[in-house]
């Protein structure tokens, strides 16, 4: 059986930023990637779809680096840990960060079998108040496929609408 996120910090956004095409729950079309603790790591749990196919039996590596910059992994993560930093967790009721991806690093370590779930795990550290990085490694199944690094900046007011 497929592990799975149960509680996400994709649940917390307010919908006017839930449409990430990697995480927003509220896009149609979108990777629904669903990013939460996991002990002191986070932890993004995926099973790639046949449009996600690079050759027969393997993953595009472009939905490896929507997974860590999504992991929701890096933008995800970072929210996290700066939501607990402020003293709040997951479902708490209080609106978490969102940040956005200043820069994204992938290293493919493994072709990475179709027909399999993946898993993003991350180690978020803080390097300045509103910048944050995220070191994420994807496993199928127990194999290291990919890894990669997300600086990740607090988004800025100005991607908001304004009405």
């Amino acid at each position: 059986m497929m592990e799975k996120v149960l509680k996400a910090i994709q649940d917390d956004y307010p919908n006017d930023i839930a449409w990430c095409y990697g995480c927003g729950r509220l896009n149609e079309n979108g990777h629904h990637f669903r990013t939460s603790w996991q002990g002191e790591k986070t932890v993004t749990i995926y099973m790639p779809q046949p449009e996600h196919m690079a050759i027969p039996g393997f993953v595009y590596g472009g939905l490896l680096a929507s997974l860590i910059d999504c992991h929701c992994h890096g933008t995800g993560s970072a929210s996290m840990s700066l939501h607990r930093k402020n003293g709040h967790e997951l479902g708490d009721g209080t609106l978490p960060p969102r940040f956005v991806t200043a820069s994204l690093k992938v290293d493919f370590k493994n072709p990475t079998p179709h027909g399999v779930p993946l898993k993003a795990v991350g180690t978020v550290q803080e390097i300045h108040p509103k910048k944050w990085k995220v070191e994420t490694e994807v496993f199928a199944n127990d194999t290291l496929v990919a890894t990669g690094e997300v600086i990740a900046d607090v988004m800025p007011s100005t991607f908001l609408k304004k009405d």
